[in-house]
């Protein structure tokens, strides 16, 4: 284990400009751009945004930001980053995002959160503050900061389950980086486990999941230059897009014979 340095976080304000605006795109226009491309929103009310707008971008998908309700309906999958959970509870209510952002989740839309992203996907936080409230989706209890304090932050090999082993490189162990870091004390029947921490006083204690197209991990893989964790992602997006494209283009048909 090593000691790592902080995230520097950034923090939107929701009076604030939106560059880069994609709220005013039609689902039609969205579904008109290239075949194959999907278009990644990263929550960015909170939190380290460029990093994985970078590693979303390098894999060929078009990362943008989300931070006004229009700009969820013009997105194929959403990455929660990680920053401050119940800072950025406050602000998805502030920003009127909570109700589009559960109503998406709960039509499918795949999203992946990473460390505090882990926590606003879970259904339940066992040492949640009295007024913290969640997106849910993963049937999952995690515990806040369960590592310990900034000081306590380390790095680790894992061993990781690739739920696509199909994918360039998708094999043996991912170095993991944990700051502040929760963890799953409880998974549903449901949920796949991809990843527990491999020794030290943590040991055993789950830091990776998976249920249908949500995924979510303890640690920060947008830190480093290794990709696979989001290739992993970009490929539930894409085959999810395929799956959707596919059911719009096969109507129902009245039997003739």
């Amino acid at each position: 284990m090593s000691t790592i340095s902080t995230i520097t976080g950034t923090t939107a304000d929701p009076s604030g400009d939106h560059s880069g605006d994609h709220s005013g795109d039609s689902s039609a226009d969205r579904r008109a751009d290239a075949v194959g491309v999907p278009r990644i929103g990263v929550l960015a009310v909170q939190g380290d945004v460029r990093e994985h707008l970078a590693a979303l971008t390098a894999l060929g998908a078009e990362g943008v930001t989300v931070r006004r309700p229009a700009e969820v309906e013009a997105i194929d999958g959403l990455v929660i980053p990680g920053g401050e959970s119940t800072v950025m509870d406050k602000l998805v209510r502030a920003f009127d995002l909570r109700e589009p952002l559960l109503r998406r989740i709960a039509e499918g839309m795949p999203a992946y959160g990473s460390c505090a992203g882990m926590i606003m996907l879970a259904d339940r936080i066992a040492d949640a503050r009295p007024d913290q409230q969640t997106l849910g989706g993963l049937d999952i209890t995690v515990r806040r900061n369960a590592f310990g304090r900034q000081v306590d932050s380390f790095e680790q090999d894992l061993d990781y389950a690739w739920s696509d082993a199909a994918l360039p490189g998708t094999t043996g162990t991912v170095h993991a980086v944990f700051i502040r870091a929760p963890w799953v004390e409880q998974a549903g029947p449901g949920v796949e486990v991809l990843a527990r921490v491999s020794e030290g006083p943590a040991a055993g204690r789950i830091v990776a999941v998976r249920q249908g197209n949500l995924m979510a991990t303890s640690f920060h893989p947008e830190v480093g230059a290794d990709r696979r964790i989001h290739a992993e992602f970009v490929s539930i997006v894409r085959a999810h897009r395929l799956q959707q494209s596919g059911a719009r283009q096969s109507p129902e048909r009245e039997d003739t014979a």
